[in-house]
């Protein structure tokens, strides 16, 4: 009898302190580590001497010709823009057969605001009774994001693979046609102090390989840095995206 009692409160006490014992609570999962790869720089490549002027050239531009409301693209049609390509001193040239030639800047909108610097070209041809040579300006708004993705494709021939139109200047957007407007590219051209729409079909745009590959290295394509924030760029090249900014803050 006596045994069976120690049995009882021996189980009896076991239970209590077992009881009595807090259960182990689980460890907490590991938490993945917040990702940075969309605010990491975008790679710099050897030689930005180039890169850096041509993008300093088109901010000077693109500041010049945003300088005079009345004379300059409507800000309306700005702040509709997807991207803005610059091309400084375009040079047309020739004798009997004549061409031109330019290498400019372009940013896209994103959702950060403007996109790093993408280095393009401009090439085309004509046909007639010219001498004589003369440089111009070339400002491009891409309006739609049709004529985004065709810009970054390569190469863009314009007026055939994106419909084109001179731009409508200062006040005169008010009258423009919807046949302009209707356009993913309208074009400027900035000749001797003059500030009007130009016609560039038949001119070829394409990424411009040695200024891409001197400013971001060979891996870097367009796409990707039109995609990226100005931010990612190389601080040397971001003065022509800083510069769109001080005249367009929409994001995308």
């Amino acid at each position: 009898m006596n045994r069976l009692i120690i049995l009882f409160v021996t189980m009896s006490l076991g239970l209590v302190t077992a009881t009595g014992q807090k259960k182990p609570q689980p460890k907490p999962s590991p938490q993945p580590a917040a990702s940075t790869t969309a605010e990491a720089p975008l790679p710099r490549g050897n030689d930005l001497k180039n890169g850096t002027e041509q993008a300093q050239k088109a901010a000077k531009v693109f500041g010049e010709i945003m300088g005079t409301p009345d004379k300059g693209i409507p800000t309306d049609l700005l702040n509709k823009a997807e991207c803005v390509a610059v091309f400084p001193t375009v040079v047309k040239v020739g004798f009997i057969v004549g061409g031109k030639a330019g290498r400019g800047v372009a940013s896209c909108r994103t959702p950060s605001g403007w996109s790093a610097p993408a280095f393009l070209e401009i090439k085309g041809g004509s046909f007639g009774l010219q001498i004589g040579g003369q440089a111009t300006d070339v400002v491009l708004l891409f309006m739609n994001t049709n004529g985004l993705k065709k810009l970054v494709n390569n190469k863009v021939e314009l007026g055939a693979d994106a419909s084109i139109a001179a731009g409508p200047v200062g006040r005169e957007a008010a009258a423009s046609t919807d046949a302009s407007m209707s356009a993913e590219i309208l074009s400027y051209s900035r000749s001797k102090g003059l500030f009007a729409g130009i016609s560039l079909k038949g001119s070829v745009v394409s990424a411009e390989k040695s200024d891409m590959e001197g400013t971001y290295g060979k891996s870097v394509t367009a796409l990707q840095v039109l995609a990226a924030g100005n931010s990612r760029a190389p601080s040397e090249v971001q003065v022509f995206a800083n510069k769109l900014g001080e005249f367009s803050k929409r994001t995308a």
